[in-house]
């Protein structure tokens, strides 16, 4: 696989990155409002109708248990000595989410998954299950015809054909018996919680909400989390959370960092990534980095400020004798775009972005995914 193919997105995103300064996000795209937040939950049911392309009972047997069961509630006593052969019932998990502040009688989308080996559950109708939350406690009532979505032509145009048909959902399947009790603005106090700790951005959100709300507003606890003092009643309080959320805030730049796909090549980076001077050799190639300080004075007369311009040569080379200099300066950009040239594969450049990073020569964080 060549690499230009592979890193297209990161010289896109590195010119991008490259140009681009901080702006100004919405608080609610910083952090979120600590207790709201979406539970999930979970349920064991039955599936039946099916046209003959349910469970094999033989090889589920949990399918025959919780048809048995499910009768027995209903009244029906069947003979223990019985075999059930079905084919229209399919075992099935029940999964959803219960938004946060959602109350009794609200409905909800529900995915419903095949946990045996029925071919498809196309045509299928979900018998009321019950969905319970991590805590053990029914939350929700799911029931309804589940819709195998995926439907498109065949390549020929002649007929239609489902990408996936153990996998369905059901619009509105659910239904809120119990809603979750809610402690926001407990103390007239809510807690704002950062997606990603940094403490230069939870100093500069505190500073924004008490320029926005007045002094002591805010309290930064640590940089994550930040205690936010609202009204005392609930009307105010609301009107203050939204405001609140629609705060502009100028997030702090963001640590330096590689993210390299070792199975495709991918490299992804930021614009707080860094070269310093260093050489590495691997295999046949060997890159050659050089960085100095020179300084730059102003035109005479222009009352300008003499000023150090960093310079650096980036030299790549490949047996037998394939040369790549560049004379700017030094970042990966440069480095992949070098090694691209010369055909290099993503293992040659995973094994030199990680001795770059050993050397200290890379001044970034590298997460391999």
């Amino acid at each position: 696989m060549q690499m230009n193919l592979l890193l297209k997105a990161l010289l896109c995103g590195a010119l991008i990155a490259g140009s681009a300064g901080a702006q100004a996000e919405r608080l609610k795209d910083l952090a979120s409002i600590g207790g709201v937040r979406q539970n999930q939950l979970i349920g064991y049911g039955l599936v039946v109708g099916l046209d003959g392309s349910g469970d094999q009972t033989t090889q589920t047997p949990f399918t025959v248990q919780s048809v048995v069961s499910m009768l027995q509630q209903m009244g029906v006593n069947l003979p223990p000595t019985g075999q059930l052969q079905l084919k229209n019932v399919a075992a099935v998990m029940v999964t959803t989410s219960l938004p946060a502040f959602a109350q009794p009688g609200q409905t909800l989308d529900v995915t419903v998954s095949s946990m045996g080996n029925a071919k498809s559950l196309r045509g299928g109708t979900l018998l009321m299950t019950p969905l319970k939350g991590a805590d053990g406690q029914i939350y929700g009532m799911a029931q309804g015809n589940v819709l195998v979505g995926g439907v498109g032509a065949a390549a020929n145009g002649s007929k239609a054909q489902v990408n996936h048909l153990s996998v369905g959902r059901i619009s509105s399947g659910a239904t809120v018996e119990r809603a979750v009790a809610s402690s926001l603005g407990q103390n007239n106090m809510v807690t704002l919680e950062l997606n990603d700790s940094d403490f230069s951005t939870a100093s500069r959100v505190v500073e924004a909400v008490n320029r926005r709300f007045g002094a002591d507003t805010a309290s930064a606890q640590d940089g994550r989390v930040i205690r936010v003092r609202t009204p005392a009643g609930s009307d105010e309080r609301v009107a203050f959370l939204g405001a609140l959320e629609s705060l502009s805030v100028t997030p702090a730049q963001v640590a330096a960092r590689v993210i390299l796909n070792a199975r495709t090549g991918s490299v992804v980076m930021n614009q707080s990534v860094t070269l310093d001077t260093c050489a590495v050799s691997h295999g046949n190639l060997s890159v050659i980095i050089n960085t100095e300080n020179t300084p730059s004075q102003p035109a005479p007369l222009s009352n300008g400020q003499t000023v150090v311009v960093q310079n650096s040569a980036i030299e790549i080379k490949k047996d037998p004798g394939q040369v790549v200099l560049l004379k700017q300066a030094a970042s990966l950009a440069d480095v992949v775009k070098a090694l691209n040239a010369i055909g290099a594969s993503p293992q040659d450049l995973l094994a030199i972005l990680q001795a770059m990073k050993a050397s200290g020569s890379l001044r970034a964080e590298l997460e391999i995914i």
